[in-house]
């Protein structure tokens, strides 16, 4: 079946036969500079979100309120803003919600200009004690020299004198914004490397280049004369909220489980930032974590069939108990979370997720196939698949011989398509 924007109905969960299709590839339009005020890895086109909107109103919805249950970064957030349509979002990290909520917010130049200047006079005078340095978290001092760290130290200080808000988590945004570019890290490398050869920056001319271009995309902004509409965004696990809205349409990425950590990923920021004292502490809770199985004893009975299936295929491996048990958990936590997608579902709405298939020591990880079976069985209906192939990426399409991401292009590449996948969800 076809539209402007093509999706194919399903009758089965088996989806290797789609052919590749350009309509969920490419946008005409330019992305928003706003979209890339912070790095963060996995982050999907904002066009896919536009594209969502066309798609669910040839569907017959006249989408008002929106939702991303794993909002990361907020790119839903945003697109959903300069559509004019009302967004709730969460997602369990921190430095990712503090990117959201600062995209997501408006702003005054001239107000941001005034405590751009304030910040600067205040990063001149500051003085920092000689013992800063020695009595900071080891794991900055690993990766920051002592004039980096100092000058960060500095210009931290200066920014938390800006009371109010969201200028002041703007400000904040844009500091964790130059933490790899201030650190050792290694330039363009997503898993934390140490780059001997590094020469060492002027953090203030970081610091400014990418205030600079946060200005800029508020003015572009700005200019749209978008109507405004309420953002909300939390700093939750899904699973763990009470109270959700009711939203015509979810649009969101799930997690993969067998990618990198994103609490490693991120932890120059959650140190800095103070959201933890052991950057380690919030891999707990994260879907798709290794670290969220630990002790987690699974009961095969609970997963639907696709993922019984998988973890079957896994348990040959018995060097693979770790692995086992977080995909088990994985697809657990997966299943609940459609569960929930679901109960926020107005009258006649869909979700829609962008999804890809991983794969452990030849084992076929079908994320897309496990999700249309949570669809099919919390009783989604008119469900309608399309494939796309990954485009602007920061994450690798190369694994290594046991399925983790590597930057090594002489490895596998599995991981360059994903799956639109869409659902209906009409009262019974």
């Amino acid at each position: 079946m076809k539209g402007s924007l093509y999706m194919l109905s399903l009758t089965s969960t088996d989806i290797n036969s789609l052919s590749i299709d350009d309509t969920w590839n490419f946008s005409k339009e330019k992305e928003l500079l706003m979209h890339s005020i912070h790095s963060y890895p996995a982050k999907f086109p904002a066009f896919i979100a536009t594209k969502a909107f066309d798609y669910a109103r040839e569907e017959g919805i006249d989408v008002q309120a929106v939702a991303d249950v794993f909002c990361g970064c907020g790119t839903v957030a945003l697109e959903a803003k300069m559509h004019s349509k009302k967004f709730w979002g969460c997602d369990i990290n921190p430095v990712a919600t503090l990117i959201a909520e600062t995209k997501s917010a408006a702003y005054d130049p001239e107000v941001m200009s005034t405590y751009f200047d304030r910040i600067h006079t205040r990063y001149d005078m500051q003085r920092a004690d000689k013992t800063i340095y020695g009595e900071a978290n080891e794991r900055l001092k690993y990766w920051f020299t002592e004039k980096s760290f100092v000058d960060l130290f500095k210009l931290k200080c200066a920014i938390e004198t800006v009371q109010e808000a969201p200028y002041r988590e703007a400000f904040l945004c844009i500091f964790s914004s130059i933490l790899k570019s201030s650190s050792k890290w290694l330039t363009k490398s997503i898993k934390p490397q140490v780059d001997p050869c590094k020469k060492e920056p002027v953090v203030w001319q970081l610091f400014k280049k990418c205030y600079e271009k946060f200005l800029t995309a508020v003015y572009q902004m700005n200019a749209l004369n978008v109507q405004k509409v309420d953002v909300h965004i939390e700093n939750r696990n899904f699973l763990d909220i009470d109270k959700l809205p009711m939203v015509d349409l979810i649009i969101s990425s799930p997690p993969y489980v067998t990618s990198y950590e994103y609490a490693d990923l991120h932890q120059l920021s959650t140190l800095w930032l103070g959201y933890a004292s052991d950057y380690r502490e919030l891999r707990k809770g994260s879907i798709g974590s290794a670290y969220n199985s630990d002790g987690f004893e699974f009961d095969l009975s609970a997963l639907n069939s696709v993922g019984q299936e998988i973890v079957q295929n896994l348990l040959k491996d018995r060097k693979a108990t770790a692995k086992v048990r977080s995909v088990a958990r994985y697809y657990i936590d997966i299943q609940a979370a459609i569960s929930r997608c679901a109960d926020m579902m107005n009258n006649g709405g869909m979700s829609l997720f962008v999804v890809g298939d991983t794969e452990y020591k030849g084992v076929k990880i079908k994320n897309s196939e496990h999700l249309i079976q949570c669809l099919n069985d919390r009783g989604f209906s008119d469900i309608k698949v399309s494939k796309r192939r990954i485009s602007n990426k920061l994450l690798t399409p190369y694994r290594d011989e046991i399925g983790r991401f590597s930057s090594d292009k002489t490895q596998r590449t599995i991981y360059h398509e994903e799956f639109i996948i869409s659902g209906r969800m009409w009262e019974q």
